[in-house]
């Protein structure tokens, strides 16, 4: 099948590109465009081209398999100035997604014709590259340095109503984009307009001033990325020099990126989450279709869970003892699609829709018929037990059970029940209804039909649906408690919150640990803390810094002290009297403080991770380091443009990390401090998580 066809249908040319599954700009795809064009350019029946795409999307993108390897020739810059150049007119008809080099394409084409569910983009940054092929000063002097820069160096797409006001689509198709297209390439020719050359266009007056401020907003909302700030200058020389030039030096800056650290991060991580969202060997053709669900527990996360549902389509029954909690979780629920609504995020039609498909109930009777069910009560192992018997007391024989449990064991919790093999954990990250992650746990006993469903249900709600094994806090907050830790030890050895947390920021977290514990409520972090004291060392129990911040009734933002005091507004500042808690609390126990580096909390925060990481591939509770980096990447802020824990130890090299190790064993003792057997052998031979 020829990737690029050319169809003459009276005398518009159309050039159809069909490279599924989302007509990605491959090496087949430029050549045949590059042939297609000379081919109309040399017909003299050919008066008008339009060039469209088969399938349900316009070119999405760049060829994945191509990424990070040597560019084959022809370049799309190439196909792009050939199709610009043209004398004949060209129109794009615009269906599904064009984003990067689709856009690009497309920008490259005398004029638009976009179907109005569609959405463009230049998405290039989330990859820690630019726009190769001339986007941004095509861009910006169709829809101006302000709309250019926030598709370009922000990443964010417009739909198609956007488009046409931005001056980036020159008419909307309400179905047939092709047949649209093709029909305003015949008024062109009616009404004798010709080519109209984007590169032709002048480029907007923009004052300097604008692009030193778009430096600071992108330098805080996308704090140490390379990439928004190269889409900036090459905006800035895209107004003072000429588009040749402003191509020229484009093209000059996406090679320095492409070939940068951060690049290679953000390409792993890309292909990290596909990897880690399809377990091996998992039969989802077995998964069941859940027509309704039902979530047990309505507080916070059963509340999230439940929007998560609502939000798929899918009824749902929410089940709570508490009459009061379930009338709020009600409200809560109302309010928040109220304001989606004010917002434009959802219609009035949904809003009531999603309403009318949420059944409130006191009675685990009215789970009789769903498909599957998610327990979302207290983090105590008895409580749970309990809850989860008088779910499946009320279920079908082949409904399934999903218990969102943080930290404890699943099979412990399904060991009671007469059908535990249609247990699974599915665990959910609050505000449920927002974050991305999802760890779909497998108990020893759980079906693989329980678990291919698991794993589809994630990926009906949105999410990124990672499967992991039983273990202390499964990947995420296993590996967690042991930065948390050492956060904690270093408190008492010397630092202070404000430079453990200004430390994790600097190296690209969205927030450090004690700014975090504050968010969630040290209530939360306290009452976790008791549920483990069994499970933690002597000097762990012993580290009371919590207790005694908690014991003072600062709560965190939510009562306005924390490790930190909050203003009205929720803004921030370091509390003296913390600092003084903190220092009494290490003489009352004997320990001498000191100066502790910004590199040692860098390092002990990181290593302790990526070593237990280590431990759990060793014991199998994740399949593969992609999974690890999976879950920190869109769970716990780790910096994406860093490749997540496991990438990022790879960039290190296992000597160095085992030799810190070591470092840090002689002072904090191997307790807490003995490199993983897998990190050892890899230090031994060279090896990386990732290979070489």
């Amino acid at each position: 099948m020829q990737a690029v066809s050319s169809t003459l249908s009276g005398n518009i040319r159309v050039i159809l590109i069909d490279n599924p599954p989302v007509n990605a700009t491959s090496q087949a795809v430029r050549a045949g465009l590059l042939q297609a064009m000379e081919q109309a350019g040399a017909d003299g029946a050919t008066q008008a081209i339009v060039i469209a795409c088969a399938g349900a999307t316009f070119v999405a993108g760049a060829d994945i398999k191509e990424f990070g390897k040597p560019p084959v020739d022809p370049h799309l810059s190439d196909v792009i100035h050939a199709i610009e150049s043209s004398d004949k007119p060209v129109v794009a008809a615009i269906h599904g997604l064009a984003l990067g080099g689709g856009l690009e394409l497309a920008l490259g084409c005398h004029y638009r014709v976009v179907d109005a569910q569609a959405r463009l983009g230049l998405p290039e940054s989330t990859l820690g590259i630019i726009p190769g092929a001339g986007g941004i000063p095509r861009l910006l002097r169709l829809a101006g340095v302000e709309k250019a820069l926030d598709m370009a160096a922000g990443g964010k797409p417009i739909d198609a109503v956007q488009a046409l006001e931005a001056g980036v689509a020159d008419a909307l198709a309400q179905e047939d984009v092709r047949g649209a297209a093709m029909a305003y390439a015949q008024r062109l020719l009616e009404q004798g307009r010709g080519a109209r050359r984007t590169r032709e266009l002048p480029a907007p007056a923009c004052d300097p001033a604008t692009f030193d401020a778009a430096r600071d907003r992108f330098r805080a909302s996308h704090r140490g990325q390379l990439a928004p700030q190269a889409c900036v200058d090459v905006a800035a020389r895209s107004v003072s020099a000429d588009f040749d030039a402003a191509v020229t030096y484009g093209r000059e800056r996406f090679r320095e990126l492409v070939a940068s650290p951060q690049a290679r991060a953000l390409r792993h991580a890309f292909f990290a989450e596909r990897v880690a969202t399809k377990p091996a060997g998992l039969p989802m053709e077995e998964a069941k279709p859940v027509r309704k669900a039902g979530v047990v527990g309505a507080g916070t996360m059963g509340t999230g869970i439940a929007m998560c549902f609502l939000n798929a389509g899918i009824p749902v029954v929410l089940v709570e003892q508490n009459e009061k909690v379930l009338a709020s979780s009600v409200e809560t629920i109302g309010k928040t699609y109220r304001n989606d609504v004010a917002k434009g995020r959802i219609t009035a039609d949904t809003q009531r829709a999603r309403g009318e498909a949420l059944m409130p109930t006191l009675q685990y009777e009215s789970l009789h018929d769903c498909d599957l069910v998610v327990e979302a009560v207290f983090e105590d192992m008895g409580v749970k037990q309990q809850v989860l018997a008088s779910i499946e007391e009320n279920l079908r024989l082949d409904a399934l059970i999903a218990t969102n449990t943080s930290f404890l064991d699943i099979d412990a919790l399904a060991a009671g029940l007469r059908r535990p093999e249609n247990v699974v954990g599915m665990h959910f990250f609050s505000p449920a209804h927002i974050m991305k992650l999802l760890e779909n746990v497998r108990g020893k006993r759980s079906a693989p039909r329980a678990l291919a469903t698991a794993q589809a249900l994630g990926k009906r709600l949105g999410k990124v649906a990672v499967m992991v094994g039983v273990s202390d806090g499964f990947v995420g907050n296993r590996m967690l408690a042991r930065r948390t830790r050492e956060c904690y030890f270093m408190l008492e050895e010397g630092a202070l919150p404000e430079q453990v947390d200004r430390v994790l920021c600097e190296f690209g977290f969205p927030m450090g640990q004690f700014q975090l514990n504050d968010l969630a409520g040290l209530d939360v972090a306290w009452r976790n803390r008791q549920s483990r004291l069994d499970r933690l060392s002597e000097r762990e129990v012993a580290c009371n810094i919590l207790d005694e911040i908690v014991a003072a009734g600062r709560l965190g933002q939510k009562t306005g002290a924390g490790f930190y005091t909050y203003d009205a507004q929720r803004r921030r500042s370091v509390d003296p009297a913390i600092s003084e808690l903190i220092v009494r609390n290490a003489e009352r126990r004997g320990i001498a403080r000191r100066v502790i580096s910004d590199e040692e909390i860098l390092e002990r925060c990181l290593y302790s991770m990526i070593n237990e990481g280590a431990r759990i591939l060793e014991e199998g509770v994740a399949s593969r380091p992609e999974d690890i980096d999976t879950i920190w990447l869109n769970g716990y802020g780790f910096p994406r443009f860093r490749g997540g824990p496991m990438f990022h130890a790879d960039q290190i090299g296992a000597a160095r990390i085992c030799e810190r190790i070591r470092h840090y064993a002689s002072h904090a003792g191997a307790q807490y401090w003995t490199p993983a057997p897998l990190l050892l052998a890899q230090a031994r031979d060279g090896g990386a998580f990732h290979g070489r």
